[in-house]
């Protein structure tokens, strides 16, 4: 499952990267998005819980007189949360600038503003 994992991570940043290096505005836009989740599901992946461990919640281990089962640490699922919402307006406000430099310059090709 590790595995699995890491070549999906591994072929969200690689396909985010090609689209960054495209000279379609909008495709530089979803390369940037992509690759935003690929870091959240790098995070998400690393933050679970690992098989062979018996990583206890600290607050709960010693009450009750029973073991508490294994479970993720709630702060990397916040943080990648947090992370979401903010990649969504960040991407929302990358396409209003990219439909405003269209208004322009006439042109979604990156290649074509500084001239």
């Amino acid at each position: 499952m590790t595995f699995v994992i890491a070549a999906t991570v591994g072929a969200l940043f690689a396909l985010g990267t090609f689209l960054l290096l495209r000279d379609d505005l909008v495709k530089v836009v979803w390369g940037l998005s992509i690759i935003t989740q690929a870091a959240n599901v790098y995070l998400i992946a690393m933050g679970g819980i690992r098989e062979g461990t018996h990583d206890l919640v600290p607050i709960l281990s010693g009450h009750g007189g029973e073991e508490v089962p294994a479970t993720t640490d709630p702060l990397v699922q916040a943080l990648v949360l947090t992370a979401i919402v903010i990649s969504f307006g960040m991407t929302a406000f990358a396409l209003v600038l990219s439909y405003r430099a269209y208004q322009e310059n006439g042109t979604m090709n990156v290649r074509e503003f500084a001239q």
